[in-house]
């Protein structure tokens, strides 16, 4: 089956973590999902911090930030360069940590790359990872397709193009794996501004 990716940005973690929830509940296999979001905007949404580590992390901060089954129970927190602390699952970990050759290689970035990403859209969604938006990607095939979007659809999904033009209004052209990571309190005030994008 010929695949490719559909990938979207949302302007809260419970809002992507329900997306995921209703791509399970469709009949999407949680193995062609992937979840990563800043572990600033995942530690709001639990209450409770969520660590970078080495690579991903146990079942317990799934449990704590989404559910005890499925794609969310397999939440892990690392470190990605350009992007900095993250809570993520899913089939784009794999190509995150290359293959256990430790957390981050290639960054957010390189991977989606490495996935088929455009690279205007890889640029757009690592920068909004970092600013606070939660990423969901899924491995789809042409027979799903619509099915899919209709399902991902949601008034917090992110519009790429507006949030693009927002970015480039601030000086913004393009994301880096050098680029410093935002710390807990520029993650918020990006967030603030995602709500009116």
């Amino acid at each position: 089956m010929d695949t490719h990716v559909i990938t979207h940005l949302y302007d809260s973690y419970d809002e992507a973590a329900r997306v995921v929830a209703a791509l399970e509940a469709h009949g999407i296999a949680y193995e062609r999902i992937s979840i990563v979001a800043n572990s600033h905007t995942a530690r709001d949404a639990a209450g409770a911090p969520a660590e970078p580590t080495a690579g991903p992390a146990g079942a317990s901060l799934g449990t704590l930030l989404g559910g005890g089954a499925g794609l969310l129970a397999g939440l892990g927190a690392l470190a990605i360069p350009g992007v900095g602390p993250v809570v993520a699952a899913g089939w784009l970990i794999a190509t995150l940590t290359g293959a256990g050759a430790g957390a981050g290689v290639g960054g957010l970035l390189g991977s989606l790359l490495h996935a088929g990403i455009h690279e205007d859209h890889a640029h757009l969604y690592a920068e909004g990872v970092r600013r606070g938006a939660t990423l969901v990607s899924v491995q789809a095939s042409a027979v799903d397709d619509a099915g899919i979007e209709d399902v991902m659809g949601s008034p917090h999904r992110l519009a790429p193009a507006a949030l693009r033009r927002s970015y480039e209004s601030e000086g913004w052209s393009s994301h880096g794996t050098t680029t410093d990571p935002l710390s807990a309190n520029e993650v918020a005030t990006a967030r603030s501004r995602l709500r009116s994008v």
